[in-house]
């Protein structure tokens, strides 16, 4: 038996619709228009929405446009769907209209039936419609783009920045702990001169934290809304106060730094923001890919690799081979970086396609933008939760990769000259011997000279570590 279904109309005609939906026939329409691949706007998106809905409401019955009681019905209305209580009537494909305008629509009509359930529940008159109220004052293309600003710049905020700052405090933590943990060195894979583990991870504590900067850098670009703007940006069918009030309100709701933004037609005619946002969360993947590929290295063996970290052991690393234990957790951070750079070559497509008044392309750009935002924020948690911190230095094997390495001739060149240390290097290699036994025998160095000189410790530089600071 089919589903019971009810029918619906809108300035194209009538469409049948599912009888429990609370979403309309252009909805319907878009829904038959566009069955491409499952992919919904996320809900982050959707909260989005629901709150300019929400605002605007406010907005348009103190402005003398919408009636007290339709409004407050619609903002409870659109709360709702902020809350993510109605997002299974949310059924628009993201690849759709270029502006978004279906799913706009779709919210329209969601927060349009909901709002005259609640009239009708308060024995009011139901007399909410999709765009003369719901989406009064707006337009798909300021609305869309606005939502997009304020769901990248709140899931980029609350989401993702503290999940890197927890990720730099681990690092740094294990950078202090291991300052005294000496190892090689390595520069084209090859072994080089003694480093300290602790600075090491000091290193990738920076790097982490040169991210968090990055992305703070860009939020000033998303804190600016495109409302106001209507179809083109000239503000055509809004009262002029409509954006200011509907954006302070959002700035209260979400505790962002939001503003109108300067220039309507900029804000609808490009998504360059996005475009920069972008390329922040894309340096943010590599920095992830470089720290998790280099535990993954330093960890390798047990027996028959690098060894100079030991890795948490999450779960069995093969169906054939017992007692396996695999870095995965390095490996789902390395396969998130790789989605996130794929993300940031459509976004950048997307960005370049603004023709004339509008970009036509905001939907996949929103999909990969806020999927890059969420894959990393949830990556990088999960990435200091099962494996960073659970990290242990293996400082034993470190202090003999240490001696055995034949770049300890370096530090003789100062006393005995560059090509008498890579002789004494060559011969140590050539015998299997230390370049300390090689020494001994051909430096013509003094045993308390040569001591010093191949203190490995020394070799790293000053005592104090300067990155043992954690994240603000």
């Amino acid at each position: 038996m089919s589903a019971p279904e009810r029918t619906e109309t809108d300035s194209m005609g009538t469409m049948r619709v599912p009888a429990a939906a609370l979403y309309g026939a252009q909805t319907a329409r878009a829904v038959a228009n566009f069955p491409i691949s499952g992919r919904r706007f996320p809900r982050s998106f959707i909260r989005a929405l629901g709150l300019i809905k929400k605002h605007a409401a406010h907005a348009n019955s103190a402005l003398g446009a919408l009636p007290p009681e339709l409004a407050e019905a619609i903002s409870q209305a659109a709360q709702e769907v902020a809350d993510g209580q109605l997002d299974d009537h949310f059924v628009v494909d993201v690849f759709q209209t270029g502006s978004g305008t279906s799913t706009n629509m779709n919210a329209n009509e969601v927060i349009a039936h909901r709002a005259n359930a609640l009239l009708a529940a308060a024995r009011a008159e139901p007399r909410v419609h999709p765009n003369d109220h719901v989406n009064c004052g707006q337009s798909s293309n300021d609305v869309m783009p606005s939502a997009l600003h304020l769901a990248a710049f709140e899931g980029i905020e609350r989401r993702l920045i503290p999940a890197l700052k927890t990720l730099a405090d681990a690092l740094a933590a294990k950078a202090v702990a291991w300052d005294a943990v000496l190892k090689i060195g390595r520069t084209h894979l090859q072994d080089a001169t003694p480093i300290r583990l602790g600075q090491v991870f000091g290193g990738y504590a920076h790097q982490v934290r040169h991210g968090v900067a990055r992305l703070q850098k860009t939020e000033p670009s998303l804190g600016e809304l495109a409302l106001g703007g209507t179809a083109v940006g000239t503000g055509l069918n809004t009262h002029p106060e409509f954006a200011r009030r509907v954006i302070a309100g959002l700035a209260r709701d979400t505790g962002l730094a939001l503003r109108e933004a300067g220039d309507h037609f900029e804000a609808q005619g490009s998504r360059d923001a996005c475009v920069e946002a972008s390329g922040a969360l894309k340096t943010v993947a590599v920095s992830l890919i470089k720290i998790a590929n280099d535990i993954r290295w330093l960890g390798s063996g047990p027996r028959l690799g690098l060894g100079e970290l030991k890795l948490p052991a999450t779960q069995p690393g093969s169906s054939i081979m017992p007692g396996k234990v695999n870095p995965v957790m390095c490996e789902m951070v390395i396969q998130v970086g790789a989605q996130v750079i794929g993300h940031d070559a459509t976004i950048t497509f997307g960005g370049a396609m603004g023709n004339f008044e509008l970009n036509a392309m905001l939907p996949v750009i929103a999909h990969n933008l806020l999927e890059s935002v969420d894959l990393l924020a949830n990556a990088t948690r999960v990435f200091t939760e099962r494996c960073v911190i659970g990290l242990e230095a293996d400082a034993a094997h470190c202090a003999r990769g240490v001696e055995q390495s034949l770049a300890m001739a370096t530090a003789l060149a100062p006393a005995i000259g560059y090509d008498r240390a890579a002789r004494i290097a060559k011969l140590a290699a050539e015998t299997g011997r230390t370049v300390r036994e090689v020494a001994e025998e051909h430096a013509g160095l003094k045993p308390a000279q040569l001591k010093a000189l191949l203190d490995p410790r020394a070799q790293t530089g000053p005592t104090s570590h300067s990155d043992s600071t954690p994240a603000s």
